[in-house]
């Protein structure tokens, strides 16, 4: 009877997981895409890679998937090429924001990627139309700046440093130069004098709820690191590449999402990953 019972679950499981591989595929905007299955421990989710609007960084997702890029092994010289995410955990978690996995300091592996350039369409995004500077006076929301001290570290340092500002005595002389500078600013130029670059051969989408995009170090330095979006994310827009959409699984990733977890101090109950593997 035990075994029977055993048989049944392993079948209903089977049609189950077949059941969310279909709908995962009904889902896709283009069943051509790479899907992903990010198993975890607490359950599927399918990932859509969107090759079309970030095409070098898919690929390499895709290859560290599947092992099929050259690691150094600690400190020796003895070449690994590991499904790289696979029995990692997910170390970063900030309730109804991201889940973040993925990240080298939290690998086994002593090597470090080179980074990728960023493959993002500002245009596309409408930041090239987003004043810094709302018509009344206000900051736009959308830079997510709360304090004096956030607005002149994200907007003032960036845009004096493009000025060539550097002086007291130059912030007088050319006060009626940065107030014009001020108004006129736009956040993809903002953006641009942080060091972002941006192109208009691919699209871009928004950081909208279950979104995948590579968490930076800054411009131009995208790595392994990956989170998924758990909410609408504007501040974000323009500053992550998108490489994908969850299709099916954001209840897992919300479950995931429950419980904060800090990078710094990692969670032995944090939610892993066993595996993530290409099914298309």
């Amino acid at each position: 009877m035990l075994k029977l019972l055993i048989i049944s679950l392993a079948f209903i499981a089977h049609i189950w997981s077949h059941a969310d591989y279909s709908t995962a595929r009904l889902a896709m905007e283009d069943t051509a895409n790479p899907l992903m299955l990010v198993s975890t421990s607490e359950g599927p989710i399918y990932i859509e890679m969107l090759t079309a609007e970030a095409p070098n960084n898919v690929a390499r997702f895709v290859d560290l998937t599947e092992g099929e890029v050259a690691l150094t092994a600690g400190d020796s010289n003895t070449t690994i090429s590991p499904r790289y995410y696979n029995d990692s955990r997910f170390h970063r978690v900030v309730p109804n924001f991201i889940i973040q996995a993925g990240s080298q300091d939290h690998q086994a592996y002593g090597s470090t990627l080179d980074y990728l350039a960023d493959e993002i369409n500002a245009s596309a995004l409408g930041l090239d139309q987003l004043p810094v500077v709302l018509a009344a006076g206000e900051i736009n929301p959308i830079l997510n700046v709360g304090s004096q001290r956030v607005f002149a570290r994200r907007v003032l340092e960036p845009l004096y440093r493009h000025l060539q500002i550097d002086s007291r005595e130059q912030l007088e002389t050319e006060e009626t130069t940065i107030l014009e500078s001020l108004q006129s600013l736009t956040v993809m130029m903002l953006y641009k004098y942080e060091g972002y670059s941006y192109q208009n051969r691919y699209p871009t989408r928004a950081l909208t709820r279950g979104i995948v995009a590579l968490a930076n170090d800054g411009p131009n330095k995208n790595g392994p690191e990956f989170f998924i979006s758990l909410r609408d994310a504007p501040w974000l827009n323009g500053r992550h590449t998108v490489i994908g959409r969850v299709v099916e699984g954001m209840d897992i990733a919300d479950r995931i999402g429950r419980k904060s977890i800090h990078p710094d101090t990692p969670d032995p109950e944090s939610s892993r990953i066993y595996s993530i593997r290409r099914l298309n």
